[in-house]
């Protein structure tokens, strides 16, 4: 899967990736019912969700229950 493949190979260290795979994990599991079945719509959630946890990151932001509340919230309102 692509979007967790962002996230393994963005280059912070290995508490810092785990943090980031944590928080994907996390939101996902909560957030994807709302996509549906169809591989294309969860794929490219996916990509999104892993792009705003990614974004957090560059802003040196690695709590992972911070990360997963608050890109769930903004899927959401961008859903």
């Amino acid at each position: 899967m692509e979007a967790r493949r962002l996230i393994e190979n963005a280059p912070y260290d290995p508490s810092q990736l785990k943090a980031l795979a944590e928080a994907f994990d996390r939101a996902w599991e909560r957030i994807a019912p709302s996509f549906g079945t169809r591989s294309a719509d969860m794929e490219a959630a996916r990509l999104q969700l892993a792009g705003i946890i990614l974004s957090f990151a560059t802003k040196d932001v690695f709590d992972s229950d911070w990360l997963a509340d608050t890109a769930v919230l903004i899927m959401e309102t961008r859903s």
